[in-house]
């Protein structure tokens, strides 16, 4: 699988608030990409299960809204990637 799936985390006060109360990470993704191959990539780099991922394309790019299964934490992976 390409490395490149996932090019870096979104951070802003909106996404930190989806992270603390929908359990949800924001990611920039190449347009190309499936919400398989992003559920796949995020599954295998944190060391996760994902429930669902929602995508949109706007002037910016490709976004991937990612949110995470039970017991995993939104926070906790935010902590450990920076975004905090």
């Amino acid at each position: 699988m390409d490395q490149r799936v996932i090019l870096h985390p979104l951070v802003s006060e909106k996404t930190s608030i989806m992270m603390e109360k929908e359990n949800k990470l924001e990611f920039k993704v190449p347009i190309s990409v499936s919400k398989k191959e992003i559920k796949e990539a995020v599954e295998k780099k944190y060391g996760v299960k994902v429930e669902k991922v929602n995508t949109r394309i706007d002037k910016n790019g490709k976004r991937a809204i990612v949110k995470l299964a039970s017991p995993y934490k939104a926070e906790e992976i935010g902590m450990k990637i920076g975004v905090f």
